[in-house]
């Protein structure tokens, strides 16, 4: 027996993917064609996943545009200046601006999950964009015959059916990817937004039973694009506390790239409550350096400290592409990545003597 291991979600795609991506944004690739490209990737992602020995895999959201904006593919009622993400290194990505309602996904996850699972008979994980980062969609100004409380109702209907789409279709878990917490505080210090989106996402999360929401985790993290983030420097003791409030039974934080790991840890601790496991990061996407399986085992052995083992798990801190055109990771950096987390999960398992 050794401690459960997952990753996070997003792997970096191909050259093959890279250039068809571009070649179909350019109008020269039809989309029948990239399909094709995307799912040969995510057969790959799948197989060397296996190989690596990973007990749960994902599909490297190869044939995503985003982890984001994936539900909005081809809604129309959008326009490009929407809210404004900096990163450390200078970087920004915009979010599109809703221009009208009714807002629908035109996209669900259980899409990605379905082409996946016939590549594979193991377990996979499914990620979804939470509720909260659509959330920013809506602009500052009253959209006119739809407000802003029309457009929550049906974005927490959207986001549920999105969620269940997924555990209908057999995925082993649902992740809802919550960068927006941390950068929430940078924001707005005062908290006031990170609670609007705890109590919106908790309004998806109870929705879901008791057995279902053990399927279901939510992912924090400072941000992971172009070997930056966006909110490293906002202590993660403003965060933590509120995450903990959200009804799932899963969470997955970062921790390798953390710059005192061990004070996040204590803060962990005095969160835990019966029937929760904790996963924590011990690879750190931003960085080129592979870690060694050795310094994964330790990093465990340090949170075994302040988490129960039956309450650990561990994870990569972040997804390693998140969005289709970051190409500052390369795949193999990737999978050398994952495979030391594996190693390193199975060295502190017999040292925990699991």
């Amino acid at each position: 027996m050794t401690l459960p291991t997952e990753p996070i979600g997003s792997i970096p795609r191909p050259r093959a993917l890279q250039e068809a991506w571009t070649e179909h944004a350019q109008g020269r690739l039809p989309s029948a064609e990239l399909a094709k490209v995307q799912d040969q990737a995510i057969a790959d992602t799948l197989t060397r996943l296996e190989e690596l020995g990973c007990p749960v895999l994902v599909d490297g959201d190869q044939a995503k545009p985003s982890t984001i904006t994936y539900p909005l593919t081809g809604f129309a009622s959008l326009a490009p200046d929407g809210a404004v993400i900096p990163f450390a290194d200078g970087h920004t990505r915009q979010l599109p601006r809703l221009t009208a309602g009714p807002f629908r996904y035109q996209v669900r996850a259980e899409t990605y999950l379905r082409d996946a699972l016939r590549h594979t008979d193991r377990p996979v994980k499914q990620s979804v964009v939470a509720p909260s980062a659509l959330s920013l969609l809506y602009p500052g100004e009253p959209i006119g015959g739809y407000s802003r409380e029309e457009f929550l109702r049906d974005l927490a209907d959207e986001a549920e059916a999105d969620i269940r789409g997924c555990l209908d279709a057999g995925a082993h878990c649902v992740q809802l990817d919550f960068t927006e917490g941390r950068l929430s505080l940078k924001l707005d210090p005062s908290g006031s937004v990170l609670d609007q989106f705890i109590e919106l996402n908790n309004e998806v999360l109870g929705r879901f039973g008791e057995g279902e929401r053990a399927r279901l985790g939510v992912h924090t993290d400072p941000g992971a694009d172009h070997d930056s983030t966006h909110s490293l420097d906002i202590d993660y003791a403003g965060l933590l506390p509120k995450l903990f409030q959200l009804k799932v039974g899963n969470f997955y934080l970062q921790l390798a790239s953390e710059p005192d790991p061990e004070r996040a840890l204590k803060i962990v601790a005095d969160q835990l409550r019966p029937g929760i496991r904790v996963f924590i990061g011990v690879t750190d996407p931003t960085s080129t350096t592979v870690e060694t399986p050795e310094e994964v085992r330790d990093r465990i052995l340090l949170a075994a400290r302040y988490i129960p083992v039956e309450q650990l798990g561990t994870c990569d801190d972040a997804g390693f592409s998140p969005f289709a055109d970051d190409t500052s990771t390369s795949r193999d950096l990737a999978f050398a990545k994952i495979d030391a987390r594996v190693r390193g999960t199975e060295l502190a398992s017999a040292a925990l003597g699991l």
